[in-house]
């Protein structure tokens, strides 16, 4: 019996190249970064979150990852408005979530505006930024049309498709040769 189950369901192989290739595929998609707020101070009093935000590039994708002490502070989304006067009364959104570790996804193209309530914003817990759509990939060179060389067709997206494309040719081949 486990002879002819082995038979018919074939090798865990072909499965695990396909979805090797598969993760292959998605890898450039995956690029999204997670900000530790305020880093190794994580979000607290008496940290320039102006000056932790300065150097850095918020792309559409991104997560920022806020990490206090859950008894005394929030996190809270605030328009420019009350981002500038520290007024925490109608928020536009509340990320508290009582853990003291809020991960907020930054996923439209537009300005964020973070602040502490319970009066922390006054000692400086605040954080605006900017968040942009990614850079484009860069692009490549122009082929020299006087060059007599045979033109190369295999390009980076052409090698991302073809290697996956022979892995996955190579495993059905495999499984097929174990069935019969």
């Amino acid at each position: 019996m486990e002879a002819l189950l082995r038979r018919t369901m074939g090798s865990p192989t072909p499965v695990v190249l396909l979805a090797c290739a598969v993760l292959a595929l998605m890898i450039p998609e995956v690029l999204s970064v997670r900000y530790i707020v305020g880093g190794n101070m994580g979000w607290t009093s008496n940290v320039n979150y102006t000056v932790w935000a300065k150097d850095k590039h918020f792309y559409n994708g991104d997560w920022l990852f806020f990490v206090y002490d859950r008894n005394q502070m929030d996190v809270l989304e605030v328009n420019k408005t009350n981002y500038e006067t520290c007024n925490s009364e109608h928020p536009l959104h509340n990320w508290t979530t009582g853990a003291g570790r809020d991960v907020v996804p930054l996923n439209v193209t537009r300005d964020y505006y973070f602040i502490s309530g319970k009066g922390f914003c006054y000692g400086g817990m605040k954080l605006g930024i900017s968040v942009e759509n990614p850079p484009p990939p860069p692009s490549s060179s122009p082929v020299n049309a006087t060059n007599n060389s045979p033109r190369n067709t295999y390009t980076c997206t052409g090698q991302i498709v073809l290697l996956p494309a022979v892995f996955a040719v190579a495993a059905i081949w495999d499984s097929f040769l174990r069935i019969w």
